[in-house]
């Protein structure tokens, strides 16, 4: 199963995640980087794969392509929500996976031919649709993308742990690439999302508190 690190860019600095509250989210120096610069963090931790949320482009509110790109070029793989609000808005780029998120892609999932589709969850439903995640999976049948994100924001930092038989009915429910991000707490987790028939799991702050060896990360795979 492919281990993946999770970054979220804010103000050109990577910051921690914790529940989707993004206005409060602050600089991540205290975990396994002592330095928030992008290119600095992935330097320090050393992973094959990463998986990067520009909040402020998903917010609207600035754009980090060009440290996309960079830091693109410093990683085996990397995964970026850019907040796609269109086709037009993809990057084509080397080993690099497009992520589009449900929280800014429009109704229209059918203009979407490549890709990973992140189902963006907050408070167990949705968003922006607030349908149920098993049923909204069972749903995509008809469409183009590389893959899915089962992105639990509601988790996000908060090491919480995870729901067996949501994942199993997740698994159950989509034929494709499956990964899954949000409230990984240990490597009891990885195990169960691999026994669950995840294709990869996306963490953070279990990687941070040394719940999760950074060699794991470094490797890039759960074994």
């Amino acid at each position: 199963m492919e281990l993946v690190l999770a970054m979220d860019f804010k103000d050109g600095l990577v910051v921690h995640g914790r529940r989707g509250d993004r206005v409060n989210y602050l600089p991540l120096t205290w975990g396994a980087s002592p330095v928030a610069d992008p290119e600095g963090f992935i330097r320090h931790i050393k992973p094959h794969s990463i998986y990067i949320a520009d909040l402020d482009r998903i917010t609207g509110s600035g754009s980090h392509n060009d440290v996309i790109t960079r830091c693109n070029g410093l990683v085996s793989h990397c995964y970026a929500d850019r907040g796609c609000r269109g086709p037009e808005d993809l990057l084509s780029l080397d080993h690099f996976e497009n992520v589009i998120g449900t929280e800014t892609a429009g109704d229209d999932l059918g203009r979407y031919k490549s890709g990973y589709l992140s189902i963006d969850v907050k408070d167990g439903k949705v968003i922006p649709s607030r349908r149920n995640p098993v049923e909204y999976i069972r749903s995509l049948t008809e469409f183009s993308f590389d893959g899915c994100i089962l992105l639990d924001i509601s988790g996000v930092g908060t090491s919480k742990g995870l729901d067996r038989d949501l994942l199993v009915r997740l698994r159950e429910s989509f034929g494709g690439k499956l990964l899954w991000g949000g409230g990984v707490a240990s490597a009891d987790d990885l195990g169960l999302l691999e026994n669950s028939g995840f294709d990869g799991a996306i963490i953070a702050t279990a990687l941070h508190k040394n719940k999760i060896p950074i060699e794991m990360i470094r490797r890039g795979i759960f074994c």
